[in-house]
């Protein structure tokens, strides 16, 4: 194996700290976001800013004390923990959070069956199509000691902005340009609620699609839900035009750009 420069060794582990390190400042308009403090040498961070893997903001008076970690540097520092054989934190050593693959769609109709009542859940028909037509809008949670998928979160893209029941049942509806993201729906198994995966699935979400440019991203929910998605960063926008299942819903958005 070569042996890295210095150079090299001082980018790699200035990004695995800003990783190790980041969190969210709770801002009501971008909890999803992840910053870094940049206590680290300035030639590595603005290496790691011409790769891509962070983003250093900057206005008139000069570059702020923080960094965002874009999607691939976070991919970048997770290889570089495996190399190093480094612990990551505990929610993703124990699940990978990532895109769908086509051969897991009976995986995703099984748990939308456990999760949603009969008169919620999508059809496993449906689901079926979303997954061989828009693979790109599902981002699924699996368990990495078992290979076991332990939820989901799938959506349309669209122009539209409000979030009509055909959604729900025609995927032809998908507009891949869209500029509005509908998510269709949120599973996580029974077994394995209670541990910040639906937190982390939905950050991640919203996290790939601002990098897509949407501008919203819209869910309806049940009333008992409204507080949960507020934590997350949604607004409240009343009951929806939505009769789904023959219920009452309410309409959720977060402003993305």
């Amino acid at each position: 194996m070569r042996k890295k420069t210095r150079e090299e060794a001082i980018e790699e582990l200035s990004l695995m700290l800003m990783y190790l390190t980041r969190f969210s400042d709770d801002d009501e308009f971008c909890r999803y976001m992840e910053m870094a403090w940049k206590n680290y040498a300035f030639d590595a961070l603005n290496a790691l800013d011409q790769k891509e893997l962070i983003f250093q903001p900057r206005s008139s008076r000069g570059y702020s004390k923080y960094a965002y970690l874009t999607e691939s540097g976070k991919a970048r520092a997770r290889a570089l923990l495996q190399e190093y054989n480094l612990a990551d934190k505990e929610l993703y050593e124990a699940y990978e959070f990532r895109e769908i693959r086509t051969d897991e769609a009976e995986q995703v109709a099984l748990i939308e069956t456990i999760c949603f009542p009969q008169e919620e859940a999508c059809k496993p028909e449906i689901m079926k199509a979303r997954v061989q037509m828009f693979p790109e809008n599902f981002l699924v949670a699996v368990s990495r000691e078992t290979g076991k998928m332990v939820g989901f979160i799938n959506g349309l893209s669209t122009d539209e902005i409000n979030l009509r029941d055909e959604f729900y049942k025609d995927p032809k509806l998908h507009v891949p340009s869209g500029k509005n993201m509908m998510i269709l729906g949120v599973d996580v198994l029974p077994e394995y609620r209670k541990q910040g995966i639906a937190r982390e699935m939905i950050y991640n979400f919203l996290r790939r699609e601002n990098d897509r440019n949407r501008r919203f991203v819209i869910l309806t929910c049940l009333s008992n839900k409204v507080k949960m998605y507020k934590k997350f960063g949604f607004r409240d926008y009343g009951e929806a035009d939505s009769s789904w299942g023959g219920k009452k819903w309410h309409e959720m958005v977060y402003v993305l750009n």
